[in-house]
């Protein structure tokens, strides 16, 4: 849980539309703070890697789907293909 870490101060260097899009986040209300924002993008990032490292595993001990699969979780997830 991030609220519970402790927390350090940094400095860092962004590219100018990045911080624009971190303040307007800020001032649209969906970060506290240009910190809190950073930190939840670094979270998911975090998240996307484990996910990344587990579906490894899966298709190492299982093999890749086949064309037959994605096309089954295409139809049950609705998705077009």
């Amino acid at each position: 849980m991030i609220g519970s870490m402790t927390r350090q101060k940094i400095a860092i260097t962004l590219p100018e539309e990045q911080v624009a899009a971190a303040r307007q986040a800020v001032a649209e209300g969906r970060a506290a703070s240009v910190s809190a924002y950073i930190s939840q993008a670094l979270a998911r990032r975090s998240a996307e890697e484990e996910m990344a490292e587990i579906i490894a595993e899966i298709y190492a001990q299982a093999g890749e789907p086949t064309e037959e699969d994605r096309a089954w979780a295409r139809r049950v997830l609705g998705i077009e293909p």
